[in-house]
């Protein structure tokens, strides 16, 4: 990772199990993606000062934030880290220009001048300009989040928390927000991570990832490089591998797939001892045609009395052996006449490797 910003290394018990995570960031977005309930909001809130961990430290810029050992525990008013909640948390009895206006009196940075000029500023940059008296209420979901945007990076923190910045958004909206966050995180200088459940999310708009399970990190790397390489059965199913198998080995670069009929494959990376699973995407799976169907033919696997679900895009295509297979369709196409061949393959280097 690039420039370390911020270090944390912290310990919390929490009502299920212990938060134990250790990790620096550097400019560009860190994800910290994972199902509800396994510890990422609980780190934001913990760096951001809301919570105490029970022990460790954060460091942010060279500044001390916590330090459990010298008892050390700066209020959040003091951490210049701004904290995107999942509602907005704007002021509802507040203008859009006083929302914007009260993270710089907080702040005591500015003089009254310097203030209406910054507002006047982020009013422009977010696209706010003759809102500047509108309420909350009166506004979208979409400039809600602008204006909490907004009222974050007026007064220039070191870092940016975003805890899962479009769970309140309607579906149709998150693509084009996720497009503007995307802007303003490339021009942001600081540390900015992102919690998310949502793989797209994290995938678009994150550098680096971290997989949570459970109150700790299972996995962390370069986002497309995870999605790639799991590494394990847990981080495979976090990164939306759906199609995952026991296997028996029975060479270097040959398997049996257990969960699968028994399915023999051939892999492109050595098998070694301590992979115990295999794992296809659904859309790594290829269509033979019927010249192509020849017992000689790698990765051949046998699709036999498939189960078709139709979405709006998408054929889902369940095999006879378990395996799912995801085929694109345009909205217009209602039949799958014709679509679904006999047998399909699946290239080595699409097979991942997986370790319990």
């Amino acid at each position: 990772m690039s420039e370390q910003l911020l270090a944390v290394d912290i310990r919390k018990k929490l009502r299920e199990f212990e938060l134990q995570v250790q990790f620096t960031s550097g400019k560009g977005c860190l994800g910290i993606l994972g199902p509800s309930g396994c510890g990422k909001s609980m780190t934001l809130k913990s760096i951001a000062g809301i919570v105490e961990p029970d022990s460790g430290s954060i460091v942010l810029d060279n500044r001390t934030l916590y330090d459990s050992s010298r008892k050390q525990n700066l209020k959040p008013q003091e951490r210049r880290v701004g904290y995107l909640f999942q509602n907005y948390a704007l002021f509802p009895n507040m203008s859009v220009e006083e929302n914007i206006r009260t993270g710089l009196k907080a702040g005591k940075r500015y003089d009254e001048a310097q203030q209406k000029k910054r507002t006047a500023e982020m009013m422009e940059r977010f696209r706010l300009s003759g809102l500047e008296k509108r309420y909350p209420v009166q506004l979208s979901g979409g400039q809600q989040q602008r204006v909490a945007l907004a009222r974050i990076l007026a007064y220039e923190p070191e870092a940016l928390l975003l805890d899962e910045p479009f769970s309140a958004m309607d579906t149709h909206l998150r693509e084009r927000l996720r497009l503007e966050l995307a802007s303003v995180l490339s021009e942001y200088q600081g540390a900015s991570i992102m919690v998310t459940h949502d793989r797209d999310e994290a995938y678009q708009l994150c550098d680096h990832l971290l997989l949570f399970s459970k109150g700790h990190v299972i996995a962390a790397g370069k986002t497309k490089n995870l999605f790639n390489d799991p590494g394990s059965v847990e981080a495979a199913r976090l990164t939306g591998c759906k199609n995952v198998s026991r296997i028996e080995k029975i060479g270097e670069h040959r398997v049996r797939a257990r969960d699968w009929g028994d399915l023999e494959l051939v892999t492109e990376k050595t098998v070694t001892e301590d992979v115990t699973s295999i794992g296809i995407r659904a859309h790594d799976f290829e269509p033979l045609t019927d010249q192509e169907t020849d017992a000689e033919t790698e990765n051949r696997i046998p699709v036999e009395n498939p189960k078709i679900s139709e979405m709006p895009f998408e054929w889902y295509v369940t095999m006879q052996n378990g395996l799912w297979w995801k085929i694109g369709k345009t909205i217009h196409t209602h039949s799958a006449d014709g679509l679904i061949p006999k047998y399909v393959r699946v290239a080595r280097e699409a097979i991942l490797l997986l370790k319990d």
